[in-house]
């Protein structure tokens, strides 16, 4: 028996392009019994506004001036994959 960290700790549960994959999703899921989507990209859908606006104003206060200006931080991959 392995003791493997769950995929969406690992890199194969993690999109290059922010945030977490399929698989990651589930894993996490199934984890912590949670729900986890994919992002949403629609303008209008709530739920795509709420993370916004969330991450936004996380982006602006608790990250550095480096990560908020790297385009290949984890903040700005999660904001360019649900399009805000």
């Amino acid at each position: 028996m392995t003791n493997k960290t769950p995929a969406w700790q690992r890199k194969e549960g993690k999109n290059p392009k922010g945030g977490l994959n399929k698989k990651g999703r589930d894993s996490y899921n199934k984890a912590t019994g949670g729900n986890l989507k994919a992002p949403s990209k629609e303008v209008g859908n709530k739920r795509r506004a709420s993370f916004c606006a969330r991450m936004k104003g996380m982006k602006a206060k608790l990250t550095s001036e480096k990560v908020r200006n790297d385009p290949n931080s984890r903040i700005n991959k999660a904001l360019r994959a649900w399009n805000c």
